[in-house]
């Protein structure tokens, strides 16, 4: 966003942006240019010309092409879901940068863009809910009689999840949530949602991200849920395992055990769905008349602060290794081992 570009600017980076890159997000060309960078026609002429790469989503093969040996690329790239691509990387000779691996430390919360751009999906997740489903999420006295609240029930409490239920409560619904990892409990509660537990044994990997289920973990969670699932109007997953397909915790069972125009949003539908029903980018209606919303890419549909978000953290990531202008990155540094996939020709952790 043109707040990034002029704070690089300040710093002795020459920004060069792509024509209509930021029109989407509500950023003319127009304001880049006031804020001091040039504005270059395509997307090749810019890969052709860059010492910096800065993406959203993975830039494509024929765009690798044109880069030169050398360039450093910043984005979403999918690491431990995609080691292929990372290959192509190292064959182009660059220097890749993953925003999902930037570690879980104090000094990298600012970098964090995976939390970033989750707190927008679990927000937007609600909304969604709110609007598909034919009720009132709040409790309404009224002179034809009371109508009671909406009852929401969020599947995981990561950063998506622990936003979908805040957002919820705030809507005056009543909210319950649900992690494998039962170390969150205090963080759903604070925010005024009870917590449902099942008894599943150790969920919690490194990092505090989830850790994949056995068959058998799997396989009692599912049971547990779907008495859970049918008592409720909302019910939003997050459930995701880094570099693995999504758990599938919300049985066709426990759809049908829903009442009719009650509402499932399957944040997790970007690597599979948590629902065995989710269409993947689609929103479909069963036969017993739950609708089901496997949207992908939420942040985008909130495009400006999804994008001043993401600008910050790409700013924060990388301005403490430029100097002089130039980008210089200390392989020693915390931040930089824990996020760059591919250095010189090889991926990382390969020989």
């Amino acid at each position: 966003m043109p707040e990034s570009v002029s704070r690089f600017v300040k710093m002795g980076v020459a920004v060069h942006v792509q024509h209509g890159a930021g029109e989407n997000a509500a950023f003319p060309d127009a304001l880049y240019e006031k804020a001091g960078a040039q504005i270059v026609a395509d997307a090749p002429s810019l890969a052709r010309d860059c010492d910096v790469l800065l993406c959203v989503g993975r830039p494509s093969d024929d765009l690798l092409a044109l880069l030169r040996k050398g360039t450093t690329l910043v984005g979403f790239f999918n690491p431990l879901g995609d080691p292929a691509y990372l290959k192509r990387l190292a064959e182009r000779d660059v220097t890749a940068l993953a925003v999902e691996s930037i570690p879980r430390i104090t000094r990298a919360q600012p970098m964090d863009a995976l939390s970033s751009q989750s707190n927008i999906a679990g927000y937007k997740a609600v909304l969604l809910a709110a609007s598909a489903l034919p009720r009132f999420f709040p409790m309404l006295t009224t002179a034809a009689g009371t109508i009671p609240p909406a009852k929401v029930f969020v599947i995981g409490a990561g950063v998506a999840g622990l936003q979908a239920i805040a957002t919820a409560r705030r809507l005056g619904a009543v909210v319950s949530g649900y992690d494998a990892r039962p170390v969150v409990k205090e963080q759903v509660q604070s925010l005024g949602a009870s917590f449902v537990e099942f008894d599943l044994g150790q969920a919690e990997g490194a990092g505090g991200y989830a850790k994949e289920l056995t068959p058998e973990q799997l396989e009692k969670q599912q049971r547990a849920m779907a008495e859970t699932i049918a008592k409720n109007d909302v019910v939003i997953t997050t459930a995701a395992v880094p570099g693995r397909r999504a758990p599938l915790i919300v049985t066709e069972a426990a759809v049908k055990a829903m009442q009719p125009g009650s509402v499932i949003v399957d944040l997790a539908a970007e690597t599979g769905g948590n629902c065995a029903l989710t269409k993947i980018g689609e929103t479909a209606v069963t036969e017993n008349g739950v609708t089901i919303i496997g949207t992908l890419n939420l942040p985008s549909t909130m495009p400006y602060d999804a994008s001043r978000l993401y600008s910050r953290n790409l700013f924060a990531l990388l301005s403490p290794f430029i100097k002089d202008g130039a980008l210089v990155l200390d392989p020693n540094d915390d931040i930089v081992k824990g996020s760059c996939v591919v250095r010189d020709g090889k991926v990382a952790g390969s020989s």
